[in-house]
């Protein structure tokens, strides 16, 4: 985390199901009166190869992967709402 309330270089997790991918960003901000606190933001995002092979990312999503796209979110949530110990900051689900 940086002094100028951005995210960390990395996601805090990430989240595969199939191609749908779900990044759980964390960021550190100062409130008025000078406490600090976290701030968590969830960004999902579909890969897919363009017609020349090259591995691209998009924020659009056909009927096959909202059921992916759905579980990625209930994960996320699951982790956001959860206290826990895991510091592996990947998951992948087969789907």
């Amino acid at each position: 985390m940086n002094e100028n309330n951005k995210p960390t270089e990395r996601p805090e997790k990430n989240i595969r199901v199939g191609a749908v991918r779900a990044a759980i960003w964390k960021w550190t901000n100062t409130a008025r009166d000078g406490r600090t606190f976290d701030q968590r933001k969830v960004v999902l995002d579909r890969s897919y190869r363009d017609a020349a092979g090259v591995w691209k990312n998009t924020n659009s999503y056909d009927q096959n992967d909202l059921p992916k796209a759905i579980l990625a979110l209930q994960k996320c949530y699951e982790h956001l709402t959860t206290k826990h110990d895991s510091d592996v900051p990947e998951e992948h689900i087969n789907g």
